[in-house]
C-alpha cells in the first residue's frame, strides 16, 4: 500500500510519531488532525501544507487508529486480517487468505500497533505477559503474540464483527446454504430443537448461528453467554454475556461456566453458548434436560462425526463420567450441522446430522442430509430427521432414540 499524500519525505516516522505522542500527552490535547499537524510542527519540521496533512492523517491513524490495517478492517468484505511480519499482511474476504500489498515500517511498528490495541482494549501486553486475547470497543477480536514468543515480529491477528449478521437468503445468495437447504434450517428453528454448528476455525460458525437466531419468534427471549461478544443476531431482545480475565491480582475472573450458570437464572427461551470449549458443557447439557428447549451454540471439530467424542473429552475434563455424559447428551442434543471450507476458501454447510444410541449406550451423529454439488442429498438418518422437524415426537422433540 503506497503511503498517504506527502508521508513520503517524512524521514524518521517512528521517532517522530513518538514525539507527536509525548507533545499531545503534555498538552492534553485530543489527536485531532489539527493538534497533529500543530504537533508536527512543534517537531521542528518545515513541510508544506499538503506534507502536514498527509503526515498527519498517517500519525493521527497510527495514534487512534488501526494504522496501515485500517483501509482493511473497514472494507466491508474482509472478516480476517492476519499480520505475521511488517511485509506479510494477509486477509481474508471470505475467498481463503490473500496476500495484501500493506506494510508497516519495521518490526517494531507492528508491535507498538498490538500495545496499543491491546491498552484501548484494557489488557496488558508486554514482555512479562506476551500475548492477549481481546474485542475491541467496535467488536472487532484481537490476538496478538510478542517477540520471543512469536519468532521474528509480533504476530496480530484481528477478526471483524459486522455490526448487521447476514440473514439466512444471504447466506443461500452466498452458497453457504445450498438451494433449499433454508426451509431445512428453518424448520430447525421453528421446531426448537437443540443443536450444535461444528466446524474448524473460520468456517462460518458464528455467522451461520447468528443468522439462524434472527428466525427465533420476537417474542422469545435469546440469552448469549460467549468468551468474547461476536455474535450480533437481528432480532429485538437479547442479553449478552461475556467472560472476563482476572486482573492483575488475579481477582475478578468470570468464565464461560460462570456465565451459563447465571444465564439459567435469567428466563432464557434460548440459552446460547458462543464457544462449548470447557466444564460449561456440563451445565448446557444440564439446562438442556431441563426444559431449556431450542438451545444452541458452536462447538470446534473436524466432521460433525467428531461432535460427541469432542464434547466427551470437554465433559470428562470437567468431572463428568462417561456413561452420565452420553445420557444427557441423547437427551439433550438433536442435531449438528457442520461447516467447512471448499478448496477455494469458500464457507459451506457440508452435512446435517442426527443424534442416536448405538448398542452400547454411547452416543453417535448419523448423516441426515450431505452436500453433493449445490445441492442437499437425503442419508441415512433423514427419516430422523424429517420426524424431528415435523414435531412427531412425544415430547418436545428434543431428544434422540434411547
Amino acid at each position: 500500500m503506497s503511503s498517504p499524500a506527502g508521508l513520503e519525505p517524512v524521514k524518521g516516522t517512528g521517532t517522530l510519531l513518538d514525539g507527536v505522542r509525548q507533545w499531545l500527552a503534555d498538552s492534553g490535547a485530543e489527536p485531532t488532525p489539527a493538534r497533529v499537524a500543530q504537533a508536527l510542527r512543534e517537531q521542528g519540521r518545515v513541510l508544506g501544507d499538503a506534507e502536514v496533512l498527509g503526515a498527519a492523517e498517517h500519525l493521527r491513524s497510527e495514534l487512534i487508529g488501526s494504522g496501515p490495517l485500517e483501509p482493511l478492517l473497514t472494507d466491508p468484505r474482509v472478516t480476517d486480517v492476519l499480520v505475521s511480519a511488517p511485509d506479510r499482511v494477509w486477509v481474508d474476504r471470505g475467498g481463503g487468505l490473500e496476500l495484501t500489498g500493506v506494510s508497516f515500517p519495521d518490526a517494531m511498528a507492528v508491535r507498538r500497533l498490538a500495545q496499543r490495541l491491546a491498552a484501548v482494549a484494557g489488557r496488558r501486553l508486554d514482555d512479562a505477559r506476551p500475548w492477549a486475547d481481546a474485542r475491541l470497543p467496535d467488536g472487532t477480536r484481537l490476538h496478538a503474540v510478542l517477540p520471543p514468543v512469536a519468532v521474528g515480529c509480533t504476530c496480530l491477528s484481528l477478526r471483524v464483527v459486522r455490526p448487521r449478521a447476514f440473514t439466512l437468503d444471504e447466506l443461500v445468495a452466498a452458497g453457504t446454504v445450498p438451494p433449499g437447504g433454508d426451509k431445512v434450517l428453518r424448520d430447525l428453528m421453528r421446531a426448537r430443537l437443540s443443536f450444535l454448528v461444528s466446524g474448524g476455525t473460520g468456517s462460518g460458525k458464528t455467522t451461520l448461528l447468528s443468522a439462524l437466531l434472527g428466525l427465533v419468534g420476537p417474542r422469545e427471549r435469546i440469552v448469549l453467554a460467549e468468551d468474547s461478544a461476536e455474535l450480533r443476531p437481528d432480532h429485538p431482545h437479547v442479553v449478552r454475556l461475556e467472560t472476563r480475565p482476572a486482573n492483575q491480582e488475579g481477582a475478578g475472573l468470570v468464565t464461560l461456566e460462570d456465565l451459563v450458570r447465571q444465564a439459567l437464572r435469567m428466563r432464557p427461551d434460548r440459552l446460547v453458548v458462543g464457544e462449548v470449549r470447557g466444564p460449561e458443557v456440563v451445565h448446557l447439557l444440564a439446562a438442556l434436560n431441563t426444559g431449556h428447549e431450542g438451545g444452541c451454540g458452536t462447538v470446534h471439530a473436524n466432521a460433525a462425526a467428531d461432535v460427541p467424542a469432542r464434547l466427551e473429552a470437554l465433559g470428562t475434563a470437567a468431572g463428568l463420567d462417561r456413561t452420565a455424559l452420553h445420557s444427557q447428551l441423547a437427551a439433550a442434543l438433536s442435531v449438528v450441522l457442520h461447516l467447512v471450507r471448499d478448496p477455494a476458501g469458500r464457507r459451506r454447510i457440508a452435512e446435517v446430522h442426527v443424534l442416536e444410541r448405538d448398542p452400547s449406550g454411547l452416543v453417535r451423529t448419523v448423516p441426515a442430509l450431505r452436500r453433493r454439488a449445490d445441492a442437499f442429498v437425503h442419508e441415512r438418518g433423514w427419516e430422523r430427521l424429517r420426524e424431528l422437524l415435523r414435531g412427531e415426537e412425544n415430547e418436545g422433540a428434543g431428544g434422540c432414540d434411547g
